[in-house]
């Protein structure tokens, strides 16, 4: 028996390059690319051979079918009251046969990568201090996976693509409570034999204290 290839050198099938023609086809009707970016991106879908051919292909462009434009009313996410511990700032979260969890307390700018091969991610975003009106997290994963969760109050956008894998936004274990000035965190990437997951969720229970605490 040979050994099991890396994850991102397994063969792609044909099912997979239409998909991947899909979003460049689409991407190039709203403009986000030009015609000659579109034929050089479908010839090299067409003669790729491996996930990791096809994933620089599409890693700028949004899924088919959302719609990016902003909504009016929105409002800039604000800084952190007097007080309020903003913690320390991740910009990215990188877990190789291994796990990383990103909880409590921590700082989020404009943009977030995420990539998990055959290990785990997790980027709560409950008590996370959102630093812009929009975030987007670029998050990939082969064998792995990632969970995202967010509050009742935070508008999420599911743009990822699933190739033999599962990209998508659970069942909300809290109501949404949107308003005009909701933070919106777009979710966008490749999930590969693995999954990526957005769920919403209520507050974390408090932590407990040590006895000796005070």
């Amino acid at each position: 028996m040979g050994e099991t290839p890396e994850p991102s050198q397994m063969r792609i099938s044909d099912a997979d390059r239409q998909r991947v023609a899909e979003v460049l086809r689409e991407a190039a009707g709203e403009g986000r690319i030009d015609l000659d970016e579109l034929d050089e991106r479908l010839d090299a879908t067409w003669s790729a051979k491996t996930y990791a051919d096809l994933v620089p292909l599409t890693v700028d462009l949004p899924a088919p079918g959302h719609d990016l434009a902003p909504r009016v009313g929105w409002s800039p996410v604000p800084r952190p009251a007097p007080g309020r511990l903003a913690g320390p700032t991740y910009d990215t979260s990188i877990a190789v046969m291994s796990g990383i969890d990103r909880r409590g307390a921590w700082t989020v700018g404009s943009t977030h990568s995420a990539f998990a091969l055959m290990g785990g991610i997790t980027l709560d975003l409950r008590e996370a201090v959102l630093t812009t009106r929009e975030t987007v997290i670029n998050a990939s994963t082969f064998w792995g996976g990632i969970d995202i969760v967010v509050n009742a109050h935070t508008h999420v956008v599911v743009e990822g693509i699933g190739l033999m894998g599962a990209f998508d936004q659970a069942r909300d274990k809290v109501p949404a409570e949107l308003t005009a000035d909701s933070p919106v965190v777009r979710v966008r990437g490749f999930a590969v034999m693995g999954g990526v997951t957005v769920q919403r969720k209520g507050p974390p229970r408090p932590r407990r204290r040590s006895i000796l605490g005070h």
